[in-house]
């Protein structure tokens, strides 16, 4: 049988490449793409989506969604994914156009439509988060929510305390957290060291020899050189197909679950998820403000995956 996912991106280079793992699992039905600001603006974002769609010759709605986070000013990534998104190779626009539903509805419909749905975020959470507030009882819904976001109890990617996706709209990733969605963390972590796809495995991916292959490759080459002018590593980083891998199969992680909350009021720490590893919350000394409003916000967080594993998974999803 078939399970049911929901994909809402920021579509940029890596986030292609989730879709392309995605659309060609064989026990996944992809119901919906819905698109959010994030890395590129909200209509780049979707322009990337139907392109990626359509190269994949596959038929699944795409929506568009929101184009700036609910309280901050707007900041994209362009920087580090090309100005198109897709490392600026000129891709040609698509032939199809994004359905007239706005992206937040959408969510809902899909959730209301396919009990267990699984959600998977791979951009600043703003879609899903108005989609809560506009109809809370849609978490009860959710099979899972696999987010890739955060840096818990490591460095961020765009501060020293926060990755890009949570940062963006901090507001909005706390009020998933706090929704009572089965919220599964996927950090900027997991993707770093030798998950990174090194010459090796790039050559492995370039000789499948396909389009969707040469594609994955290619889209990434703008964030291949902006992740070594960040990080000082060489290659490609995935963050985004790390997560679609996690979601695809959660067995090949290892998971603990903690209280998780996100940090909005501090301009030092915004976008920070504080993760009570120790479970400190819970201690009965802790009778705070906050103890209380994090034993509110509980989710599963990945802290290590078998790159070996992670890298076949993800040459078989390209062949």
């Amino acid at each position: 049988m078939q399970r049911a996912f929901l994909i809402d991106t920021d579509t940029a280079s890596d986030d292609a490449v989730a879709i392309i793992m995605a659309l060609r699992a064989p026990d996944v039905r992809v119901v919906a793409i819905t698109t959010v600001a994030g890395n590129v603006d909200v209509q780049q974002s979707t322009r990337n989506a139907l392109y990626t769609v359509e190269l994949c010759g596959a038929d699944v709605p795409v929506f568009t969604g929101v184009a700036k986070p609910l309280l901050r000013r707007y900041e994209n990534a362009t920087w580090f994914h090309g100005r198109d998104g897709l490392g600026d190779h000129g891709y040609p626009p698509p032939k199809r156009a994004p359905e007239r539903m706005h992206a937040v509805d959408a969510i809902i419909e899909a959730v209301d439509a396919n009990p267990g749905l699984i959600i998977v975020t791979l951009g600043p959470l703003t879609n899903l988060a108005l989609a809560l507030a506009k109809k809370p009882d849609i978490a009860a819904k959710v099979g899972r929510c696999v987010v890739m976001g955060g840096a818990p109890c490591c460095e961020g990617n765009v501060t020293p305390a926060a990755e890009y996706n949570i940062w963006v709209d901090p507001e909005a990733a706390r009020m998933v957290m706090l929704s009572g969605l089965p919220v599964e963390l996927v950090g900027w972590h997991l993707c770093r060291g030798d998950a990174v796809l090194h010459d090796e495995d790039i050559t492995r991916i370039m000789n499948l020899n396909n389009n969707v292959a040469r594609f994955a490759i290619e889209c990434n080459s703008h964030a291949r050189k902006a992740y070594k002018t960040q990080t000082g590593e060489d290659g490609i980083c995935l963050p985004d197909p790390v997560a679609m891998y996690l979601a695809l199969d959660p067995s090949v992680g290892n998971w603990s679950e903690h209280y998780v909350d996100v940090e909005t009021q501090s301009e030092l720490t915004r976008g920070m998820t504080v993760v009570d590893r120790l479970n400190v919350a819970d201690d009965d000394r802790n009778r705070t403000v906050w103890a209380d409003v994090l034993r509110r916000a509980r989710a599963k967080v990945c802290w290590t995956i078998d790159d070996r594993l992670w890298k076949a998974a993800l040459v078989a999803a390209l062949q």
